[in-house]
């Protein structure tokens, strides 16, 4: 058995519960792939866009219904390092992918102001056309369970807001686009688990601005969403339950017992409708 056999058969085998059943579980929960899609598995080198491209390869084999599939690396200009670890890691795992050559990180390092933002915005548009371009009418991104509970907290401790990172959402400048996440439901600790038992070495943050190490394994990610990966393992040492309960807590909104709450441009008080609403009452 090649390598990568081995590494295909550890997803359905020895990670099966924790890995290939929730991916399965999120695509078919939340509808995420439907027959005739053609989706485009962007792939960042990282672990989760590489262990993702793998579980489309082995869901398109057994699927009980016909779809289509396109792995692109999207290339915002990495250094040769980070590319060349990439491309080795393609080859090793036997994932075809197109690549795509741009100048995003040249054109948002010139900018003074927010670059990490526009190199953001400017990524995610740039994976839209190109899988427009490809004939896809969908992107997969590999954010996972641990994405979803610390952008949450995020959101409220930066922002003072409380919304999610949704398991899809349509594109609002590419029309007919949608954005998918099938990993939706499966934690960070079980990727790297799969990582460690297949020695695996994958690029980690490859942003120009600060040049990291192709496989330095610093975490990357950004000050922000560090401290708060920080900040909810503080809080499991008081209750174990925290994790799940942050990604509950998106399921279960009461919105009686919100002051207020935005749809679309629109705000809702609950003073519009308090002096007629029985549940407001104590």
């Amino acid at each position: 058995m090649e390598r990568y056999q081995e590494i295909e058969r550890s997803i359905i085998k020895t990670y099966r519960a924790n890995i290939w059943a929730k991916f399965v579980k999120a695509c078919k929960e939340y509808e995420l792939i439907k027959p005739h899609d053609h989706i485009c598995v962007c792939i960042s080198g990282g672990k989760d866009s590489m262990l993702m491209a793998k579980l489309f390869q082995e869901l398109h084999r057994h699927s009980d219904f016909e779809f289509d599939v396109t792995y692109l690396v999207m290339d915002p200009g990495y250094n040769e390092i980070n590319r060349q670890v990439i491309m080795n890691n393609l080859e090793l795992l036997k994932i075809p992918a197109v690549v795509k050559n741009t100048d995003i990180f040249e054109i948002a390092n010139s900018q003074e102001k927010n670059p990490c933002y526009l190199c953001a915005k400017m990524r995610r548009g740039a994976l839209y056309r190109i899988a427009k371009e490809l004939g896809c009418n969908k992107i997969a991104l590999g954010h996972h369970y641990d994405d979803v509970i610390e952008t949450i907290l995020m959101n409220m401790l930066n922002a003072g807001s409380f919304q999610t990172m949704l398991p899809k959402l349509h594109s609002a400048n590419y029309e007919g686009m949608e954005l998918i996440r099938p990993m939706y439901l499966i934690r960070e600790a079980d990727i790297l688990r799969w990582k460690k038992y297949n020695n695996l070495q994958f690029i980690q943050c490859a942003c120009r601005f600060t040049e990291n190490c192709a496989i330095c394994d610093n975490g990357g990610g950004g000050s922000q969403r560090a401290n708060t990966k920080h900040l909810i393992h503080e809080l499991l040492d008081y209750n174990p339950m925290v994790e799940k309960n942050i990604f509950k807590s998106a399921q279960n909104v009461n919105l009686d017992k919100i002051i207020a709450y935005k749809k679309g441009k629109e705000i809702h008080s609950y003073l519009d409708t308090y002096d007629e609403d029985s549940s407001s009452k104590e």
